[in-house]
């Protein structure tokens, strides 16, 4: 009997001690992966880069820098008149960014032993104003035109839109605090209220000159609607199917979203563009998958980020016109997350 328990309690000792060197084997990869990263990011950017500038005073385009060296995954500008000149390399690092004229909201991770999501928003000297935690990985984010709401998405399990059984957080941040997450709303559906607990909204974009009303994404038991949001009334009600991250034209007569074709399983995401006025969607050329909130341009062309797929953590800017012939071009190689500040 006493040989059955030496022999146990050496097992559990073996069971410790391998366990002990994966665990440092694992610390001591991580460290040299944040390392190489670190060094990484302060070799000479592949990108003309420039440093120490505020926000421009010209039209621009903010995005997220993905070139390789220095800047890399910070928020940066390039003028909306030369999207492939130098760019302006601020020194917040961000996963999404949006902007106004005056004002930047920058999602970002921080890292450490324990990791934490955080909503900043900068003025225009790229200076912090507010922060406040976010309460999972962030996705998509955009303020107001006059920049007094910022709406927030982020994962709080799952790390994709086409991730089954995904589950997001939304939330407006309004000059008085914060609407609250946003699944606490009434979300109504052909005139009667939806009670089920499975819902999720995400995807916020805010009408141009009415401060009360915004679009979002809500989906539950498998559908999927756009809605419009009420602030004052605390209700969503649904005005189409299968519109995923929408967002309102500057003259606020259209949506552009994405369009799942390709099934819960195997999500394979068109772009479209919906004639709120007539309802009428028309699906354009693009055939690649887009996982992205689009951007608009102007009246007439969208952005919207694509990954790179030669180069691990890269991405670029794709234009594309809304007339269904038009054919996608390159606007800003690496970089990701765009927003147009006119």
């Amino acid at each position: 009997m006493s040989g059955t328990l030496i022999a146990g309690k050496a097992r559990w000792a073996i069971l410790l001690a391998v366990t002990a060197l994966v665990l440092v084997a694992a610390g001591i990869y991580a460290v040299g992966a944040y390392q190489r990263f670190e060094e990484s990011r302060a070799s000479a950017s592949s990108v003309g880069v420039s440093a120490g500038q505020g926000l421009p005073k010209v039209p621009f385009v903010l995005f997220r820098n993905t070139a390789s060296g220095q800047g890399y995954g910070n928020a940066a500008t390039v003028p909306l008149s030369a999207p492939g000149g130098t760019r302006a390399v601020s020194e917040p690092e961000c996963d999404r960014v949006y902007g106004t004229p005056e004002t930047v909201v920058c999602l970002k991770t921080n890292r450490g032993l324990v990791t934490a999501f955080e909503a900043v928003v900068l003025n225009s000297d790229w200076q912090p104003q507010r922060s406040w935690p976010v309460p999972g990985i962030p996705s998509r984010t955009r303020i107001s035109p006059d920049g007094s709401m910022i709406a927030t998405t982020v994962f709080v399990s799952g790390h994709s839109y086409a991730t089954a059984g995904f589950s997001t957080a939304t939330e407006i941040s309004l000059p008085g605090g914060t609407s609250g997450n946003l699944e606490d709303f009434a979300l109504m559906v052909n005139g009667e209220r939806l009670l089920a607990t499975d819902r999720n909204i995400w995807g916020v974009t805010f009408v141009p000159g009415n401060s009360d009303a915004f679009y979002a994404t809500a989906a539950s038991s498998g559908r999927i609607w756009l809605v419009k949001g009420s602030l004052s009334k605390k209700t969503l009600t649904a005005v189409h199917d299968n519109v995923e991250c929408p967002s309102i034209s500057p003259d606020g007569t259209r949506i552009a979203y994405k369009k799942n074709d390709g099934g819960a399983l195997a999500a394979h995401w068109k772009v479209a563009v919906l004639d709120l006025a007539t309802g009428q969607e028309t699906v354009l050329s693009e055939k690649r998958s887009v996982d992205d909130q689009i951007e608009w341009l102007d009246n007439q062309n969208l952005l919207y980020g694509l990954a790179d797929d030669a180069a691990a953590g890269d991405s670029n800017i794709w234009k594309l016109g809304t007339d269904p012939g038009s054919q996608p071009g390159l606007f800003i190689a690496h970089a990701w997350s765009p927003s147009v500040v006119r």
